[in-house]
């Protein structure tokens, strides 16, 4: 569905539902609501869902927890995937509540209840405002998508494996925690220095004694020919 076509629908929603808000509303304020119709439209059209490129770069991919290219890549991959499960979980919604939208107006067709007709009627604009705020969110969901596409692109120089992400763990996380110690201050809490330190002192040790290194050329050894010799 197009922008302008959400536009109308969302113009048309909110005024069919003014005459209800004197249930809820003094007059002047109904009043003012309307007068206002025009902007609130505009003002949900425009609303900011989701991040932009402007706050994935220094907020969520700051430099000092994902210190490298390979680290933001990997960052990169989860947010990308994140946004696709949720793409696919609210096309899910999309469909079930399209059922809806037509079972409801079914139900219209031929109740005769008058209790019942009106439940259904408020049913019914309550699940075509959900359809168009679903669109809306569809089409934020494929922007960030697209936006996490580009910055793996541009990340991935090939100076890392981008097939393995715990290829790049190493070096990322001692820069990391390098960085945690060097800001430690006698401010710090204790529970937090021991942890930096610990996890940091952790990783040198890794590092010299090459045991990643060991476990990775075992497990090319298993690959190729079986299990390696003791």
């Amino acid at each position: 569905m197009s922008d302008d076509i959400i536009k109308k629908d969302i113009k048309s929603l909110v005024e069919k539902e003014i005459p209800n808000l004197n249930n809820l509303l003094s007059p002047e304020e109904v009043s003012d609501f309307q007068s206002m119709t025009e902007e609130l439209r505009d003002t949900w059209t425009k609303k900011q869902m989701f991040r932009t490129e402007t706050e994935a770069r220094f907020s969520v991919l700051q430099d000092n927890r994902y210190p490298t290219r390979g680290a933001k890549y990997w960052q990169c991959v989860r947010e990308q995937s994140s946004y696709l499960d949720n793409l696919m979980a609210l096309s899910f919604d999309y469909r079930r509540n399209d059922a809806k939208i037509k079972y409801l107006e079914k139900k219209i067709d031929n109740e005769t209840d008058e209790y019942k007709l009106t439940k259904y009627e408020i049913d019914l604009d309550e699940a075509r405002f959900g359809k168009a705020s679903m669109e809306k969110t569809a089409k934020h969901r494929m922007r960030e998508i697209k936006m996490w596409s580009k910055l793996k692109g541009e990340f991935n120089d090939g100076s890392f494996n981008d097939k393995d992400v715990n290829e790049h763990q190493l070096e990322s996380y001692t820069r990391m925690y390098r960085g945690k110690a060097e800001n430690i201050t006698q401010n710090t809490p204790e529970a937090e220095v021991f942890n930096i330190i610990g996890q940091l002192s952790s990783l040198e040790r890794i590092s010299k004694s090459g045991e990643l290194e060991n476990k990775t050329e075992q497990k090319e050894q298993i690959t190729q020919h079986g299990q390696p010799k003791s």
